[in-house]
């Protein structure tokens, strides 16, 4: 079967858009052609810096012939009616038409219409220009002459040529034929932009590798991301170093270079004073360069590793020597902006009332830097006030968690005074990747406890998935604070997530308060934490919420009842983030749904219940006893449904059998038992308890007919089931249990 080959070569695309623009082509092109009636066996895409390409085996060489049956009016219907049916079939005259019959229409026209197959070769000419014209870049542009005309091509770069061959591999493969705003599509390519410019003619993809390979180009971008992964491994090695992996760079430099050439640089050993997150984020930043350190050591060496698309003469010395220039340049920039932090602001008459606001010390360099960010009024949020006054809701918030989870008042008070300070250094300014990080380096520095220092690190995790929570009790509160004012604040002025949309990270920031609570064992209630953010902003008996307008500041009041009901459905997201979460620990949905209600609040402890749920319902116990308190719930919800009101109590005089005086006794027994544990959190004895129900249950469906003909009887029995669920639901709803 025939195989097809497409390449749209243009100027240098950036190294981001790249992989997804080749995946979006390959979409495109095979829905487009399986949408008209081919079929294909594989599909592979490939990218250069310089080239999309896409390689289709297994082509049908056309589409199928498709039959259509029209069903038309009655063979009694009026002239016009039967003239407007040949019309729209296609038919000449109604003796082209096929007679069907029907038992209750009676007979009718059909037209059998045969649509045959097209060649491939006209289905690709014929999407090929659509995809092209409509490709879906985040950012494009139009060159040329023809952008000058209405309609004109827009590409990421100026597209300069087109490939498209389709053959098989025992006959000599063909051009595909199609224009593009005057680039007619053909088997013509070019290598490396300097070291081959020369044309090369294409016919399949095999020779078309090879050819490019000849002529300097890597077309496999995971291929080339291995060479240089190698190469500069070894590279450090032979330097008695290690390389300093970084997966994104990795992937960026790659997109850079057709022809990857690994080189080491160096710089002066003075910049080592400078510490080594801001030294690889200037020379990743700005030279997209890996940096190295001595094997095991926590600070880097003055050894870089550059990644050229030049294959010199010299060895490399002059590309080397080139961007060792720019790399010290930019180092004594970052080490320029290192020392400035590092002494007073001009301007500390002008901070003193911000620094009686936040207790803060002007002869310590951080905290000017936090008094500038209060006077200068940043703005957080528009509608949330400035990050003075997000530090003052944090601070007040974090004095309650605090208490829950045990951390020093007075750590965690000097830790949120100063968590937001590095925002005003000029090292954040110039590398906003570094919150936190230089915050912590900045207060040891100004001799902050240690635990104040790590916390104002600690205070941006997790930032995902797979971040680590903070370690100490200061980061932690800290942490919890700053992530719940902001839901909470968000909340409250309705930016909520919609959809795929969540412009300020709420669901990653939700997920982080679980993990923190989860992972570090913290009985805490959602509820309170909601509560103590309105008093800290309790004004004219509701809740203040900032607004922002230019210079001046105007501010509006929700009434408690309003948001206490934005904060019930901030509660219901947790519980959906909540779900997603012991979902991925691989908690069964049902046994989630099981034991979470609207109203519970505190995360570890459903996560406890379903833990100790889990355990116990696949057990032979818990099965049991799960059919068994099943058939009791059915048989209620049965009554209920008909409107029986089922007693509250059990009359023990009524109780006449064995089964039911001992199933009786079994439940009271359990229900006591469970109660407790749960009170005591201790929700696999809970658990426990609730097994010594199996037998007696079992036993009471054995031999008690729960509708006797004894209305008080009955209803007696009802209750006991009542009481079965009650003892039950005292850990989870069993009846959400499908198992």
């Amino acid at each position: 079967m025939p195989d097809l080959l497409l390449e749209l070569r243009s100027e240098e695309i950036p190294a981001r858009m790249q992989r997804k623009a080749a995946g979006d082509l390959k979409k495109l092109v095979t829905d487009a052609l399986v949408e008209a009636g081919l079929t294909y066996e594989g599909a592979r895409e490939y990218w250069t810096p310089r080239r999309l390409t896409l390689d289709i085996r297994g082509l049908n060489a056309r589409s199928s012939d498709v039959r259509e049956e029209i069903k038309g009016p009655a063979t009694s219907a009026p002239e016009q009616a039967i003239q407007g049916f040949l019309r729209k079939a296609g038919l000449g005259s109604v003796s082209e038409a096929h007679v069907h019959s029907d038992p209750k229409k009676g007979d009718f026209y059909v037209a059998h219409i045969v649509k045959p197959g097209r060649t491939a070769d006209e289905i690709i000419a014929e999407v090929m220009p659509g995809i092209i014209r409509n490709f879906p870049w985040p950012k494009s542009m139009r060159s040329g002459a023809a952008s000058a005309k209405p309609g004109a091509i827009r590409w990421v770069r100026p597209l300069q040529s087109i490939v498209c061959t389709f053959g098989s591999e025992t006959e000599e493969t063909r051009v595909v034929p199609f224009e593009v705003d005057g680039l007619t599509a053909g088997n013509v390519t070019y290598g490396h932009r300097f070291h081959a410019p020369e044309a090369i003619t294409v016919r399949r993809f095999e020779d078309y590798v090879a050819n490019l390979e000849k002529a300097k180009v890597v077309l496999d971008a995971e291929r080339r991301k291995q060479i240089i992964a190698t190469d500069a491994n070894n590279i450090a090695f032979a330097s008695g170093l290690e390389l300093v992996e970084d997966e994104a760079l990795l992937e960026e430099v790659s997109g850079l270079v057709e022809w990857p050439q690994v080189l080491m640089g160096t710089f002066d050993e003075e910049f080592l004073a400078i510490p080594s997150e801001i030294i690889r984020l200037t020379i990743k930043t700005n030279q997209k360069c890996f940096v190295t350190r001595k094997p095991g050591a926590d600070t880097l060496s003055n050894h870089f590793i550059l990644i050229s698309n030049i294959e010199a003469k010299d060895g490399g010395k002059e590309i080397v020597h080139g961007n060792g220039k720019v790399v010290r340049a930019r180092l004594s920039d970052a080490k320029h902006f290192w020392l400035r932090d590092q002494h007073d602001l001009p301007d500390l008459d002008t901070l003193k009332a911000s620094a009686e606001k936040f207790g803060l010390d002007l002869k310590k360099p951080l905290d000017q830097r936090m008094a500038k960010l209060d006077a200068l009024n940043v703005t957080f949020h528009a509608k949330l006030g400035t990050q003075g006054e997000r530090v003052t809701r944090i601070r007040k918030l974090a004095a309650e968690l605090a208490k829950v989870t045990g951390a020093d008042a007075a750590l965690v008070d000097r830790a949120v005074v100063l968590a937001k300070a590095d925002l005003r250094t000029e090292a954040v300014g110039e590398f906003p990747e570094l919150q936190g990080i230089m915050g912590r380096k900045y207060a040891l520095l100004q001799g902050e406890d240690a635990a104040v220092a790590e916390a104002i690190e600690d205070h941006y995790k997790p930032q995902g998935p797979s971040d680590r929570v903070p370690g100490g009790k200061v980061g932690l509160t800290v942490a919890l604070a700053d992530k719940l004012d902001t839901l909470i604040g968000f909340w409250a002025i309705d930016e909520k997530p919609t959809g795929s949309k969540d412009p300020y990270a709420l669901r990653r920031a939700a997920l982080g308060v679980i993990r923190m609570l989860l992972e570090g064992g913290l009985r805490l209630s959602l509820g309170s934490a909601f509560g103590a953010w309105a008093d800290a902003q309790a004004y004219d008996g509701g809740v203040l919420v900032s607004k922002r307008y230019g210079g001046g500041t105007q501010t509006s009041v929700l009434e408690r009842a309003a948001f206490d009901e934005k904060c019930a459905d901030l509660l219901a997201f947790f519980h959906d983030r909540l779900k997603v979460y012991l979902r991925d620990m691989g908690a069964r949905h049902d046994l989630i749904d099981a034991v979470l209600t609207p109203e519970a609040d505190d995360l570890l402890t459903v996560a406890r219940r379903v833990e100790a749920l889990t355990a116990f319902i696949t057990s032979e116990e818990g099965q049991n006893l799960l059919a068994g308190t099943k058939r009791a719930t059915q048989l209620l919800a049965s009554e209920e449904k008909k409107g029986t009101v089922v007693e509250g109590a059990v009359s023990v005089d009524l109780l006449k059998l064995d089964a039911e005086k001992a199933l009786h006794a079994a439940v009271e027994t359990a229900s006591k038992d469970a109660a407790a544990a749960v009170a005591g959190e201790d929700f696999r004895a809970a658990m426990e308890a609730l097994s010594t129900l199996r037998a007696p249950v079992d036993q009471f469906f054995n031999d008690v007919l729960v509708n006797d003909e004894d209305p008080a009887i009955r209803a007696n029995r009802l209750a006991l089931l009542s009481a079965i669920r009650a003892a039950t639901g005292t850990v989870a709803d069993f009846s959400r249990i499908t198992g």
